[in-house]
């Protein structure tokens, strides 16, 4: 498929040039996505803030993947910082489908990421793709950013909303804030570890989504989570059996809210989502045991270090 990525540089971006390595990658920077992602991809110029793509970078392009956006989990929730994240979503993808309006044959398919995090903290409620919204800040970004990919519906575009759980990589985001503690023997559950953790291997994370892009009667959200979604307390114990250590140290509440403030609610929130629309479509999970994809993962960065 002719493809093109916002986002290619991160690291789901990156998984799916992986797969995809004649994509076109739409970077702000474009001398500096060519450095980071090497062979794979065409990089060409977009400022997702400043107004649509060029025409040219679109042009021939089947399937869009829109991935951009500014990281939610790192620094604390400042009044700038939570404008940024709205922004690089909201504006960014109205910015994409204005493109796309523009373009007398526009692509087939839009794929445009969104989170788990638009069901708000749901408590033990079991969660499908036809839940409603839930509230607070990431609840509220993530119902505007899937309302702006849905309106290249109206240009015959198949609109996907990728709904991510937390995405589990060898170099990703997550493991890597825990494995250094978890390794010292301090890790354990956030707050009181009943929440809801849904989780995803990055491998099925980017299968799912070309699975997603050749399934033509796939549209609308689709949880990107494993099937077997587990507590926080849960997660930890698994990840401390990964990793031969204890991981019985729990940190408190009011320790993540003072250190992490509003922030600290990605980290609470609870979501118990499974991926119906994806398994009904015949995707077939690769990593649905925690155990096992903790096993796979840390393996293969363990390869990665020693290389």
């Amino acid at each position: 498929m002719n493809a093109m990525i916002t986002g290619g540089t991160g690291l789901l971006g990156r998984a799916l040039l992986e797969r995809l390595p004649d994509a076109v990658v739409l970077s702000r920077d474009v001398q500096r996505a060519s450095h980071a992602l090497g062979p794979l991809g065409r990089p060409a110029r977009w400022d997702p803030s400043a107004g649509p793509p060029a025409a040219e970078t679109l042009r021939d392009v089947e399937v869009v993947f829109n991935l951009a956006g500014e990281p939610v989990a790192e620094g604390r929730w400042t009044s700038d910082k939570k404008r940024r994240i709205r922004d690089s979503r909201v504006l960014g993808t109205r910015n994409l489908v204005a493109g796309l309006r523009a373009l007398e044959t526009p692509p087939s398919v839009l794929i445009s990421a969104s989170a788990v995090g638009y069901y708000g903290d749901r408590a033990d409620e079991v969660l499908d793709e036809a839940s409603g919204a839930g509230s607070g800040f990431l609840a509220e970004v993530c119902a505007a950013w899937e309302q702006e990919a849905l309106a290249a519906e109206a240009l015959g575009v198949r609109v996907i909303c990728a709904r991510l759980g937390v995405v589990l990589a060898p170099g990703g985001e997550a493991l890597a804030r825990m494995l250094p503690v978890f390794r010292m023997g301090a890790g354990g559950r956030l707050g009181g570890g009943r929440q809801w953790m849904p989780w995803v291997h990055l491998a099925d994370a980017a299968d799912l989504l070309v699975h997603a892009a050749r399934s033509p009667d796939l549209s609308g959200p689709i949880n990107v989570v494993s099937p077997q979604p587990v507590t926080n307390t849960a997660f930890t114990a698994a990840l401390g059996r990964a990793l031969r250590r204890p991981a019985f140290v729990p940190v408190p509440k009011a320790a993540l809210r003072l250190a992490f403030g509003e922030m600290s609610e990605v980290l609470l929130a609870s979501q118990r989502a499974l991926p119906r629309r994806a398994e009904d479509a015949g995707y077939a999970f690769a990593h649905r045991d925690l155990d096992r994809a903790l096993a796979d993962l840390l393996a293969v960065r363990g390869a990665t270090q020693t290389s």
